[in-house]
């Protein structure tokens, strides 16, 4: 048992028969009940533990790890920052992303931290709002936050039948594939995907995102070692690292600002995380812990990937325009086509073992908002499987939205990768919304936390805010310069057309969405013990 003092609050409903100074460390009776600290977070913020609390702090860590995957998803567009100013862009932006990335996972740790709810950001977001705007700005960060979600799983299951397309492309030359074709490819990776969710029960999910994780560690020695091996003796030079060899018109500036914008995208999945507050113990303390290890990780372990890549650059003008960047660094330095497509197809495994995890993500999240009523049938979609232990039915909400949306990628390619290019731009802007309404309403609001940022947090509060305008505008200009309509980004006009989908939404939904009720004595007095 532990003694402590109790900040008082006057909207409090705090039970009466709690005691306000006595608290056993690990759980505490209600009602003749013994309740874990957990639940009792979770109480305390208007709602019932539903799920059970598998995942450990490996098992989480490796979940985030698994979504991300920085050495694997910069294989997946590092072309694009090499043509933005050669080496020096493809080596350092990653790691100056990384930095903008980190500070604003800083101000959304201390929040879940403070407010561990697999709602994540728009729970936080009702939380810290003024009464009289806190439903709409709730709602427009939960969808937002949602479809930021759906979208980068799509580019991720897009990705998948892309790389194996190029396989076969190489091995085939005369095989002329069509966006149908891939379409299709991407449903059957959909459908495969899924493999893992339904027939694995929640409370081993822990350990298949320990194997993906390993099984992708492995993926990186082995490419790193087989590359270099095969490479002896043709290594590119050294001023592949300095030298400034963009391609795409922009300045070198703009060109660096740009190539830092695209490199969070290997970063800002590490979020996801949060939306698992409730299937892990204690998330107030290992929440914030395992996104800043996910963060140190992803910066460690993509290091040694791309300086190897670098110098196994033959042609960098070939990688710069290459349809599969990675497949034509390993078709170059193996000098086998053979090779080439055997890294390649490796690696398309590994893609395969980033979607469950998003699966995971995705269904959490749209669970969490439906429990609270912002999607239309919400009394259908907050169904929990009683066999599986996961909200299946939201599972495949996300999967068939996914299926749906990839059918744009054969109308219009330009139109799909335009709405995919916004996905982390939505997952920053619904991580720092919470962050910019506590600095208008001031710092207080949080409840006790055990990850407390102290005096930086409002420098790091602002900074969030400062950079999230800054990559705003940056994912908004076209990648090349002059541009062309195929060239374009249509980011501003996608933004807004989501931003409408949302209102009307919202029109349809705003008498009967609600966010937590919030018990601050009940959730100080869980905070607190240590």
């Amino acid at each position: 048992m532990v003694e402590f003092e109790l900040k008082q609050s006057t909207t409090s409903t705090k039970p009466k028969d709690i005691d306000d100074t006595i608290v056993p460390t690990s759980s505490i009776d209600i009602e003749g009940k013994i309740v874990n600290l957990d639940e009792r977070r979770l109480r305390a913020q208007g709602h019932e533990a539903q799920l059970e609390r598998s995942f450990t702090w490996l098992g989480a860590s490796a979940l985030a790890y698994s979504i991300c995957n920085p050495w694997l998803s910069y294989a997946s567009f590092f072309g694009l920052v090499l043509a933005q100013g050669g080496g020096q862009t493809a080596m350092f932006s990653i790691l100056v992303g990384a930095v903008v990335q980190w500070i604003i996972f800083l101000g959304g740790a201390e929040f879940c931290s403070a407010l561990p709810s697999s709602g994540g950001p728009y729970h936080f977001a009702y939380v810290v709002a003024p009464q009289k705007t806190r439903n709409f700005a709730a709602y427009m960060t939960g969808f937002l936050n949602i479809l930021a979600w759906l979208i980068g799983t799509s580019s991720g299951t897009i990705y998948t039948a892309i790389s194996a397309f190029g396989c076969a492309t190489i091995w085939f030359p005369d095989f002329a594939q069509e966006r149908y074709q891939v379409y299709l490819c991407y449903l059957g990776v959909i459908i495969i995907s899924l493999i893992p969710i339904c027939t694995i029960p929640q409370k081993y999910l822990d350990k298949w995102t320990k194997s993906c994780m390993a099984l992708s560690l492995i993926g990186m020695f082995t490419t790193i070692g087989i590359t270099l091996g095969m490479g002896r003796g043709h290594y590119s030079s050294g001023s592949i690292f300095v030298d400034f060899k963009g391609i795409t018109g922009w300045s070198p500036g703009t060109g660096w600002l740009l190539a830092i914008a695209n490199s969070l995208y290997c970063y800002a999945g590490n979020g996801s995380v949060i939306h698992l507050a409730e299937e892990i113990p204690d998330p107030g303390r290992k929440l914030p812990q395992i996104i800043n290890m996910a963060m140190l990780m992803g910066v460690i372990l993509v290091i040694p990937w791309i300086v190897a890549l670098l110098y196994c650059i033959q042609d960098i003008e070939a990688v710069q325009t290459s349809f599969l960047p990675s497949l034509e660094v390993f078709a170059q330095i193996t000098r086998s086509k053979s090779a080439a497509i055997g890294l390649q197809a490796f690696m398309t495994l590994l893609y395969y073992t980033c979607i469950p995890s998003q699966w995971i993500t995705c269904s959490r999240l749209i669970w969490a908002f439906a429990r609270d009523n912002g999607l239309p049938f919400s009394s259908y979609w907050q169904h929990v499987d009683s066999k599986l232990g996961i909200p299946w039915r939201t599972t495949l909400l996300s999967a068939s939205f996914c299926a749906i949306y990839g059918a744009l990628y054969v109308a219009s390619s330009t139109a799909y990768n335009s709405i995919i290019n916004t996905n982390c731009l939505l997952l920053n802007i619904a991580y720092v919304i919470p962050q910019a309404i506590l600095l208008i309403e001031g710092r207080s609001k949080l409840p006790n936390r055990d990850f407390n940022l102290g005096k930086l947090g409002y420098p790091i509060n602002i900074c969030s805010v400062l950079l999230l305008i800054l990559i705003g505008v940056l994912f908004c200009m076209p990648q090349t310069n002059p541009t062309t309509v195929g060239s374009m980004n249509y980011n501003t006009p996608v933004l807004l057309g989501l931003f409408i989908l949302i209102c009307l939404f919202w029109l349809e939904r705003r008498k009967k969405f609600s966010g937590p009720d919030i018990d601050w004595d009940m959730l100080d007095v869980a905070n607190t013990v240590q």
